[in-house]
Formats: structure tokens, sequence, C-alpha cells
């Protein structure tokens, strides 16, 4: 059996930051339209996973993606609740 360190342990149980990936087709300073895909991306994710009676955890990545772009001012007034969770 392996053993477990108490600072592996830690790391688990702490939430690790996500910071969205490289995306070519933004390559510029400002995300916005960035943002704005990944959330129309989610959603669109939803739809086809809902219709086709398939898991939509794999839709979380989009989630977490806009939920790492867009501007924390945005919060829920700009976006569903969804953007909330």
């Amino acid at each position: 059996m392996q053993s477990v360190s108490a600072a592996t342990l830690d790391t688990k149980k702490r939430k690790v930051p996500f910071t969205a990936p490289f995306d070519p087709r933004f390559p510029f300073t400002n995300q916005t339209r960035n943002c704005y895909q990944n959330y129309v991306d989610y959603y669109r994710c939803l739809n086809i996973m809902k219709t086709k009676g398939k898991d939509m955890q794999k839709c979380e990545w989009y989630h977490q993606v806009f939920k790492s772009l867009c501007p924390s001012s945005w919060g829920c007034d700009h976006m569903t609740p969804a953007y909330c969770n």
C-alpha cells in the first residue's frame, strides 16, 4: 500500500484554482469574447447532453473556464444563475 503524506492530503482538501488554458482563437489580452464563447459553449453542451440523455458532467469544463475568464463583477446580474454555482 502506498503511503500518503499529510501535505498531499491537505492539497486534496483545498480547492485548487483553475486557470483557463490558452485558446488560439482569442490570442489577445482582452478575454471578453473568450469568456462569452465559453459561456455559450457551456449551455450548448448542456442542451446537447440533455437531448441525448448523456452525462452533463462533461460540460463542467466549460463552466470552469468561463467562471475563470469572466469578470467577477458581472456576477449574477449579467449571467444566468448557473454562473453563481
